[in-house]
């Protein structure tokens, strides 16, 4: 008895969890930058702030523009009230306000931009600006990288698309660390088959405590498709082949009885056995050439090596 893993491998390439280049939104010059190249960045913590000063200014004339209007629109609600002014002038004064209100949100939203900060926890690449330069709207200043964990993203042969699925595992193994494994579990399948390469795209998420993996690298990944435990395991010197059948000699009542089998997986030397036998059989190893069905059989205690020319061996599978 053993476990059989049923597995396919494929090769496939390493991609951050979340990954964004940073841009301004809006122009301006750099007034600041807080943070190193290659550093961890916290969630929301500022990376760069611009030059806030004529931002500032626009809110605070928005503010006073606001006031100015509100203060107008009073006026003209108590003249209303009395009789004294128009709708349209009523009207008007109250729009005025709902501009200057709009207007106001509108620098906020701008001056909060000055600040520009990682959307995510993360490892900060190269930047491309300096303090003290002018930017422009959209223009990149640095990329941001989250590589814990880390996603692997691969394809295989559509005829395994039945036996796929999420949760998975997945052993991955990268040229900068080789003989080193590194696990982790299936968490998309893309519906869709690639009609050139037959081939469906998976992705699976990799633990990256130690940051040895990096987005960007060549990975071969073992994906498991099935593991069955208590597999009945037998040598495969033990399997007898009689035209396209596979056969076993097994032991009943000291006489060996001829079974037909069918093979699953072969492991190192070991087949599987998926029909024919059960665990508490007890089979002949070696020595088929001196045996027929019927023929009187006993068990031996040698090595397999020691027994090739001598009587027939039996053993438990």
């Amino acid at each position: 008895m053993g476990q059989v893993i049923i597995d396919v491998t494929a090769v496939g390439s390493l991609n951050a969890n979340e990954s964004v280049v940073l841009r301004s939104e809006i122009p301006g010059r750099i007034h600041k930058i807080h943070f190193d190249e290659g550093d961890r960045a916290a969630a929301g913590s500022a990376l760069i702030t611009l030059d806030d000063s004529e931002y500032r200014a626009q809110v605070e004339e928005d503010r006073a523009t606001l006031e100015l209007a509100r203060l107008n629109y009073r006026r003209a609600a108590d003249l209303h009230n009395k009789k004294l002014t128009s709708d349209q002038n009523f009207d008007e004064a109250r729009v005025r306000v709902e501009q200057a209100r709009a207007r106001l949100a509108l620098d906020e939203s701008k001056l909060a931009k000055t600040r520009i900060v990682a959307p995510f926890e993360g490892l900060t690449g190269l930047r491309e600006v300096s303090p003290g330069g002018y930017i422009q709207a959209g223009q990149n200043i640095v990329n941001i990288e989250d590589i814990d964990p880390i996603k692997v993203e691969f394809r295989v042969p559509e005829r395994y698309l039945s036996q796929v699925r999420g949760d998975q595992s997945v052993a991955v193994h990268v040229d900068s660390f080789p003989g080193q494994v590194f696990n982790g579990n299936v968490y998309a399948i893309d519906p869709r088959i690639d009609r050139s390469t037959r081939t469906v795209a998976l992705k699976a998420k990799v633990a990256n405590v130690e940051g040895k993996l990096r987005p960007g690298m060549f990975a071969r990944v073992r994906l498991v498709l099935e593991k069955r435990d208590n597999a009945i395991l037998v040598p495969e010197q033990a399997i007898v082949a009689q035209g396209e059948g596979k056969f076993l000699y097994v032991v009943v009542e000291d006489k060996a009885e001829l079974h037909p089998v069918k093979i699953g997986k072969r492991i190192r030397g070991q087949a599987e056995i998926l029909e024919g036998v059960t665990a508490r059989d007890t089979i002949v190893v070696t020595g088929h050439q001196k045996i027929r069905p019927g023929s009187a059989v006993r068990a031996v205690n040698k090595p397999a090596s020691a027994q090739a020319d001598e009587k027939p061996e039996r053993d438990k599978s």
